[in-house]
């Protein structure tokens, strides 16, 4: 459970901080009670895959491997949003600060931190190709539009987020924990799966 509510522009400011961190050393990890960063690094680790996953150069069994990994990431970075709204829906409660009865919000807190999260990461790698000085400056220049639009989704985002935590904790909106419920990963949900083992071969790794 959280011990207080979150402030929203803080958060921002931490997972701002650990995107510039992680750049410079990813083996930086964050606390394995920090909830809200370790949906950030789940976010961080699937950006670089995808890159990966892209490579032109990249062998079939690498993209394979890689596909695989983002599969697993992005598992983890689902169990991270239920997790942070969870433990956030639990803090509301011990305060008495929910209201079941009042209008429900569609997206979750954790839903939009989670969106911040990933504009955190358009906003460091666009500055960085705003300022590419082996790419010609209609490119830079691309990109510095580019990053004022990023910039003001994010702005946007986060006072939505503080506007919604604040109407919760003042019972005049609501949500629920919605679990995502995934199947792909599941070996008795999904058919590739099950019929791989039916058949007594081994699916691959999840």
């Amino acid at each position: 459970m959280l011990h207080a509510l979150p402030d929203v522009f803080q958060e921002i400011a931490r997972v701002q901080r650990a995107t510039a961190a992680w750049h410079e050393d990813e083996l930086l990890m964050p606390d394995s009670n920090d909830t809200a960063l370790l949906l950030h690094r789940a976010n961080f680790e699937l950006w670089h895959l995808e890159d990966r996953a892209r490579d032109p150069h990249a062998t079939d069994s690498a993209i394979a491997a890689t596909k695989r990994s983002i599969d697993r990431v992005n598992q983890w970075r689902n169990d991270l949003v239920e997790q942070f709204d969870e433990a956030l829906l639990a803090t509301f409660q011990t305060h008495c600060m929910l209201n079941l009865a009042a209008p429900l919000h569609s997206e979750t807190p954790g839903m939009m931190l989670d969106r911040l999260s990933i504009l955190s990461l358009k906003l460091f790698h666009t500055t960085e190709e705003s300022a590419r000085q082996d790419a010609p400056e209609a490119h830079r220049e691309r990109n510095r539009k580019r990053l004022a639009t990023l910039q003001q989704q994010s702005d946007d985002l986060t006072v939505c987020l503080q506007q919604l935590l604040h109407a919760v904790s003042h019972g005049t909106r609501s949500y629920r924990l919605y679990r995502q419920l995934k199947m792909y990963n599941d070996p008795d949900l999904n058919p590739v799966l099950y019929n791989a083992s039916l058949q007594g071969r081994q699916p691959p790794p999840a």
